[in-house]
């Protein structure tokens, strides 16, 4: 199986995701500034964008949280969606997240790190934009430690791995503790840190 994409990219959730499967994957490090070059990707991803991924019998998908869903649905174990309630849910975070957090959170980040310095409204913004959708993490945390079943599966992934940006980013999750101390959870697994 070949991920294409850099670890300084949307490739990292499936990259983390694969680890977290303990599944055989070869890396192919296109970087997002290079992927109009990479006819492999454009047969995996005709948008040319990272990640990609392609089986090795042939089968392509992009969108890195369609990749986790469909690696976790796969390949099984205790990320996987124990019953279609729990798919339903998975696919709820995954997407909830992308809507909610994504956007905001990347701008505060991009800027943070010097790559794409933003106007301080747009900034201000962008961090009173995150504190709805943190707030509902918050209180659906309460009293538990991951996002479903009892145990951490892809919807934590999905949704860490975009949250993970806060921290580069210096977003204050003081207000959060039970998003905070959920994150640390994930964050602290060896196939992320990996």
């Amino acid at each position: 199986m070949k991920i294409y994409g850099i670890p300084q990219s949307r490739a990292a959730r499936c990259l983390w995701m694969a680890r977290e499967l303990g599944i055989p994957h070869e890396n192919v490090p296109v970087h997002f500034k290079d992927t109009k070059g990479s006819p492999e990707l454009l047969k995996a991803n005709p948008n040319a964008r990272i990640p990609a991924l392609e089986t090795d019998d042939g089968f392509t998908l992009f969108e890195s949280m369609a990749i986790n869903l469909y690696l976790a649905k796969k390949h099984g174990g205790p990320l996987a969606p124990a019953s279609l309630e729990e798919d339903a849910v998975a696919t709820q975070w995954s997407f909830w997240v992308m809507t909610e957090i994504e956007k905001p959170v990347l701008l505060v980040l991009l800027h943070t790190i010097g790559m794409a310095p933003a106007e301080d409204a747009a900034l201000e913004k962008a961090r009173a934009d995150l504190q709805r959708p943190l707030g509902v993490l918050d209180r659906e945390l309460a009293g538990k430690e991951w996002l479903m079943g009892g145990r951490f599966t892809v919807a934590d992934l999905n949704v860490a791995c975009v949250l993970a940006w806060a921290k580069g980013a210096r977003i204050d999750l003081g207000p959060f503790p039970n998003v905070a101390a959920w994150l640390g959870r994930c964050l602290a697994r060896p196939a992320f840190k990996g």
